[in-house]
């Protein structure tokens, strides 16, 4: 093989690594921009846009020196569930609509994920309000900022 075709083995051989090596620079760049490019951010600002931050919220209620607490548990976007805690048999006993109107109103919540325009019966009129009340608070408590 004489010299001119080894300089020129050479030179092709610079001239491959070369293509090879800015094929892999190309791949990476593109990589870079499916990672880290404009689609992540979307993704990321759809996370923050949520009614509440997901968890499980308290509100103590005082009736005549009993205390209990209502407890709302939450997603991003709905309300999961509405119980009374620590509520003792002898104020369940000495308040017995406290739990049946609270059952109501939270079946109409589940249903309707607002508490607006909620129904209950005129002779309940004072528990339904001290309790739509305490879910209002609780919910407030869980809306995200």
């Amino acid at each position: 093989m004489s010299s001119k075709t080894k300089i020129i083995v050479l030179h092709m051989k610079e001239v491959i690594y070369t293509c090879i090596f800015l094929l892999l620079l190309i791949i990476l760049g593109v990589l870079v921009f499916f990672m880290f490019g404009p689609g992540k951010a979307a993704n990321t600002s759809k996370k923050t846009d949520s009614r509440y931050t997901p968890g499980i919220y308290r509100t103590s209620i005082q009736l005549n020196n009993n205390s209990f607490d209502l407890e709302v548990a939450v997603d991003a976007d709905r309300i999961r569930s509405i119980h009374l805690a620590n509520l003792s048999e002898s104020t369940s006993a000495m308040f017995p609509l406290v739990e049946p109107v609270l059952d109501s109103l939270a079946s109409q919540v589940y249903s309707t994920q607002s508490l607006e325009n909620l129904d209950y019966a005129s002779d309940q009129k004072y528990t339904a309000q001290m309790l739509i009340h305490a879910i209002e608070e609780t919910v407030q408590k869980a809306a995200s900022s």
